[in-house]
């Protein structure tokens, strides 16, 4: 979950790194990696792009990582912190507690605004550097029902697996053993398990049962601190003398002719410079849902309309009888439509973590055991349902809720819960780049709610759920029991589809969970080569459609699987000429 700003700093700690492995280097001094043939240049090194180039170097493929932004943990080198963590080698980003001060600006690791149209990562380890750590493991449902063959649940099986022995899930956070910041949490499994009528469960026991159950959140950390794939899957692959990160490379574009890439152009230190393929080459994007297809677009592989407008401009370096025109490219981003809903009760006592002056013994008692209020990112539960359509599809609806109130409510008997729309919805937009002739990647207006459907169903499930509630306004709370403030209990479903459409906020924020805009089976066939080349690749969320959970998990088993898939495509040379 992200959160469109927080009422409060946030907070952050560590002492030392807890997971042990080769300390990052960034490599600036010498360019002669650039001059070298790489089997594989991988763009982008977050949570896909990582696992890709660790599986190709593994598989004994010479490959390069670039990323255009740099250090994100302390065992990258990263040094933003608040002053309560210096003498550490830990940064802002190991500590879980600290992850939504992030978004509050005034930080390095998000891209800059000539780079992408969107609040995304640029760092090592990409958006699962910044984002809560949340790491649901999809229903298998959500494979068979939108992934084409090759792609089923059967198909991913394996990559679920081998992902789970590298970065196992957790569902307790702090090392003590205990839970933190429980009141919202006791008031909301009395709301939805006691009189919603839904099933109190543990997501990673039961992980395709996602309709009307609710538990505790699972997340990704390893030793109470913030895991994902560089701490993992980055650690190996820096160990092999096949593989080179190379942070502070902006990649321009991909060279090639029809299809056939032989280089990419990246601009780093000041000066553009060409790092060439091997004869048997694979360019992989693994830049996210709006930048990859930015970057085939001004490669000149996307739309003819795009790439003529960008060819006008004179930014396309190759001619138009080298473009591969695939209308595809870009097409069905998306995001999930959000909601907040505040909620309060007597029984709440709301917590912030904060970034600069924690707590001292919430403080104290992370750094010395990893334990407390600041060993997690604040989501205390979740929970799912599905909506069912007349057609005999359904659409997915997710809840999680967080330890505070947010804006005008930050009472603190106040929480907040998060509802969105997840998978089998409608709506949908493409990457469009900007008209002010920069073009750069964003995406198009009116992506939420676009398929009026969307909201009737997840105005339909708020309904539901909140005929569980007690009755009560927000001026005359509930006794007992919880009382939504800024959507009153009363509402009717027709009030709360006005409620969630009309941009508040509260209602029609990003939650930049960007995917699905470069799918399997339209514009990247199953071994993810985009449609009409011969070695460019793509692996990362544009690939996967909507999911039911948070996309990280999801994103990580796409990037198991497409590595396995590039490997696979190895065994018949390309013939590449420029």
């Amino acid at each position: 979950m992200k959160w469109l700003s927080t009422t409060a700093a946030i907070a952050g700690l560590l002492s030392q790194v807890a997971y042990g492995a080769p300390r990052f280097q960034q490599r600036h001094n010498s360019t002669a990696w650039a001059a070298q043939e790489w089997d594989a240049i991988v763009v982008g090194a977050g949570t896909a792009g990582i696992i890709v180039a660790d599986r190709l170097s593994e598989a004994g493929k010479k490959t390069l990582l670039l990323e255009l932004g740099g250090p994100s943990y302390g065992i990258t080198g990263g040094t933003e912190k608040p002053a309560w963590l210096n003498g550490t080698e830990l940064s802002r980003v190991d500590v879980p507690g600290l992850y939504k001060s992030i978004f509050n600006g005034g930080t390095d690791l998000v891209c800059p605004s000539d780079v992408v149209n969107a609040f995304q990562a640029c760092t090592v380890g990409g958006n699962s550097a910044i984002n809560a750590g949340l790491y649901f493991q999809p229903p298998a449902s959500d494979w068979d029902d939108y992934h084409p063959e090759g792609w089923k649940s059967a198909d991913v099986k394996d990559a679920t697996q081998r992902l789970l022995n590298t970065q196992p899930s957790v569902t307790t956070y702090s090392l003590d053993g205990k839970y933190y910041m429980q009141t919202g949490y006791e008031e909301a499994k009395k709301w939805l398990v006691d009189a919603a009528g839904f099933s109190d469960v543990s997501f990673n026991e039961e992980p395709d049962n996602k309709d009307k159950v609710f538990g505790r959140p699972v997340y990704n950390y390893i030793n109470g601190q913030r895991g994902g794939p560089t701490r993992t899957y980055l650690q190996s692959a820096l160990a092999r003398s096949n593989f080179r990160l190379q942070t502070g490379a902006r990649v321009r574009h991909i060279n090639h002719i029809r299809g056939v890439a032989s280089s990419v152009t990246v601009e780093i230190e000041g000066s553009s410079i060409k790092i060439p393929l091997s004869s048997d080459g694979r360019v992989v994007l693994s830049a996210g849902a709006i930048s990859s297809p930015g970057l085939l677009m001004h490669s000149g592989i996307g739309p003819l309309e795009t790439l003529s407008n960008i060819s006008t401009a004179g930014l396309i370096s190759n001619n138009s009888s080298s473009w591969v025109v695939n209308p595809l490219v870009g097409e069905g981003l998306f995001d999930n439509p959000n909601t907040f809903i505040e909620l309060s009760a007597p029984t709440i006592q709301s917590y912030v973590q904060d970034y600069n002056n924690p707590i001292p013994a919430d403080r104290d008692l992370y750094l010395s055991t990893r334990s407390g209020p600041y060993a997690f990112a604040s989501q205390t539960s979740a929970f799912w349902a599905y909506m069912p359509n007349p057609d005999g599809t359904r659409a997915g609806v997710q809840g999680t809720i967080d330890s505070s109130g947010y804006g005008a409510y930050g009472n603190n008997h106040t929480i907040t819960l998060n509802i969105y729309g997840t998978s089998g919805l409608g709506s949908a937009g493409r990457v469009v780049l900007s008209q002010d002739g920069s073009f750069i990647p964003g995406p198009s207006p009116g992506i939420y709610y676009a398929d009026p459907r969307d909201a009737d169903n997840i105005a339909k499930f708020i309904y539901s759920i909140f005929q569980a509630l007690p009755s009560s306004t927000p001026e005359s709370l509930a006794a007992d029991g919880l009382t939504p403030l800024n959507l009153p209990q009363n509402s009717t479903v027709e009030e709360i589809r006005t409620y969630i459409t009309t941009p508040s906020a509260y209602a029609v924020g990003a939650v930049q969970h960007w995917s699905s805009s470069c799918r399997i089976g339209k514009c990247v066939d199953a071994d993810t080569k985009v449609m009409g080349t011969k070695n460019i690749h793509v692996v990362d969320a544009s690939i996967i459609s909507p999911l039911t959970v948070n996309p990280q998990f999801g994103i990580m088993i796409a990037a198991e699987k497409g590595a396995e898939r590039i490997l696979g495509t190895w065994n018949s040379g390309i013939g590449i000429s420029l």
